[in-house]
């Protein structure tokens, strides 16, 4: 398998700025012991980690007090119809939020073919050394529930497994970001030092990011994904990108900033998966469509596929 294709789709603050500064310093007296003295204790958390994680709780506190991350997934204050669902779904799955330049990603909203999944979906979990059991054992539970709702949205066989993985989800805090490569290569064969650069050197602004991969032999059918989760995000911020993000790399690439109610909408207003991003799945799993199709040749039977999804949720 060789990742001669990627795609990115990140999570990040939009109208959000919080003024913080790093500076972490202090000093003790210690006096040497005059024997070695053995320990086994865990390496302990650089002060950058720490500081994210203060700086992420307050970003999540922030965006709370502005009534944002809504959990309801929205609601008759947010109507939408056939024609919105449509465009949504055009901007949302049939356009690009990134593009490769210089060996960087740039922002860059580029038209682009309808990718998704062919094949059965191996999730594998990643953590990182420092982060604690308990959380593990959250992370793991809200995944597989994830994973079997957006199984039965797609159609896709979805599930947790060590069992050979392609699609990889890491809860990593920011000193095991910058070690994680060489694990990443060995899991995905052919990938790019651009991917393997972009998770060791992510900014604090990215809160959350995912790659799909495809082969040469069909571009548009994924065959592998990378999901980073940062372990310094508080529990609601954690989840939400875990629902954003998986959803993503099932084939739903782009941002919109007319989308609502979505989580694909960098405004943060909504938390997790609402009906409509719920559709937004369905239409892109919809047998009427095929891999490949490019905006101009899914835009005739794009309103017939949302009118029959709106017909069967009333």
């Amino acid at each position: 398998m060789f990742a001669s294709g990627f795609f990115r789709c990140s999570r990040g603050p939009a109208v959000l700025a919080l003024a913080l500064l790093l500076g972490l310093t202090g000093c003790e007296e210690i006096s040497e012991p005059t024997q070695p003295v053995p320990t086994t204790a865990k390496p302990a958390r650089s002060a950058e980690s720490l500081w994210l994680e203060n700086y992420y709780s307050g970003v999540q506190a922030r965006l709370l007090q502005q009534g944002l991350l809504r959990t309801d997934g929205g609601g008759p204050d947010v109507p939408f119809t056939s024609r919105t669902l449509v465009e949504d779904f055009e901007r949302i799955a049939l356009y690009d939020e990134y593009t490769v330049r210089g060996g960087r990603f740039v922002a860059q909203q580029t038209p682009s073919s309808l990718r998704r999944w062919q094949q059965p979906i191996r999730i594998g979990l990643i953590f990182g050394d420092l982060v604690p059991m308990e959380t593990r054992a959250k992370d793991r539970a809200n995944v597989v529930a994830y994973a079997r709702r957006l199984s039965v949205l797609t159609g896709v066989d979805m599930r947790v497994t060590e069992n050979n993985p392609n699609f990889h989800v890491l809860f990593l805090y920011r000193d095991e970001q910058k070690t994680i490569g060489p694990e990443l290569e060995k899991r995905v064969p052919g990938l790019s030092s651009v991917v393997v650069d972009e998770i060791a050197n992510s900014p604090r602004n990215t809160f959350c990011v995912a790659y799909s991969f495809s082969d040469g032999n069909d571009g548009n059918a994924y065959n592998s994904a990378i999901i980073l989760v940062k372990a310094e995000h508080p529990d609601l911020m954690r989840l939400s990108c875990i629902h954003e993000e998986m959803a993503q790399a099932m084939g739903l690439a782009n941002d919109s900033p007319s989308a609502r109610p979505s989580i694909f909408n960098d405004d943060e207003e909504f938390a997790f998966l609402t009906r409509h991003d719920e559709l937004l799945l369905k239409m892109l799993y919809d047998r009427r469509l095929q891999l490949g199709m490019t905006p101009q040749m899914a835009r005739p039977i794009l309103p017939g596929i949302a009118e029959d999804l709106l017909k069967g949720q009333s």
